[in-house]
């Protein structure tokens, strides 16, 4: 790390000083200098090897962690982000978690944050076509693959097919198929949504974090609804891919 933050270099009409520090400290991570995991000086220290102010220092390190390249612990310090391999997942497959890292021979893991049974809100009564006095078993928890946290899962199923969420492990898609309530076909919603604090935290990334949100309502072979799961994605980790075919001539609209 010798000479990164050496006050020699920076040069005046070459751009905002907060622009070159920060194309420094990202030029490091591409050269290996920084790797992911490794701590950087405070920024009081930064300015004093560097002869930058504070506030400079501060803004080039803002724009770092607003870009997903550095982390910043409270209490801990700051550090290079982990590099997360990016994943495509087709969107023509109704395959759960586990089953998309198996096919890629990856290790699942996950980390379970709540397990109840609970009145249904509103959405839930809509979602999965509940009657008065229904309940549902609520599945909330943090999937990772490798160790690294890619996704949660927040999934809402009525009593009547989990009377008991303790019953599930590794894969709910497992579960239902044992029993035969395995959804053969979903609806799929994709929006991109900014990752809040408490859901940052948990896939260990900054606050405002870029994500994606997917709403899924998966059916049974006779029209049913099964499951209702919204799920948060890392938005640096997952590509979707979906393959579209030109319509029969009967369907396409003139012109």
């Amino acid at each position: 790390m010798e000479g990164l933050f050496s006050p020699e270099g920076f040069a005046t009409g070459a751009g905002p000083l907060y622009l070159q520090l920060q194309r420094r400290i990202a030029d490091a991570m591409t050269r290996g200098v920084l790797p992911p995991g490794a701590s950087l000086p405070a920024e009081r220290d930064i300015a004093a090897m560097t002869g930058l102010s504070r506030v400079t220092v501060r803004k080039a390190i803002e724009a770092l962690v607003a870009q997903g390249a550095l982390v910043q612990r409270r209490g801990s310090g700051t550090f290079v982000a982990p590099r997360v391999e990016r994943l495509e997942q087709a969107l023509s497959l109704l395959t759960s978690f586990t089953e998309d890292m198996a096919r890629r021979g990856k290790s699942v893991e996950s980390f379970w944050i709540s397990r109840s049974v609970q009145s249904p809100t509103p959405e839930e009564v809509m979602a999965l076509g509940l009657g008065a006095g229904d309940r549902v078993a609520r599945l909330e928890r943090v999937r990772r693959s490798d160790g690294v946290p890619l996704a949660i899962e927040r999934a809402s199923l009525s009593t009547h097919v989990l009377p008991d969420p303790d019953q599930v492990g590794t894969s709910l898609y497992a579960w239902l198929e044992t029993r035969g309530q395995r959804p053969v076909r979903a609806v799929q919603r994709i929006s991109a949504a900014n990752l809040g604090p408490r859901d940052a935290e948990l896939l260990g990334v900054t606050a405002g974090a870029a994500g994606l949100r997917i709403e899924r309502i998966g059916y049974l072979a006779n029209g049913r609804v099964v499951e209702f799961t919204r799920s948060l994605y890392r938005g640096d980790a997952y590509d979707f891919a979906v393959e579209l075919k030109l319509a029969p001539d009967t369907e396409r609209a003139p012109g």
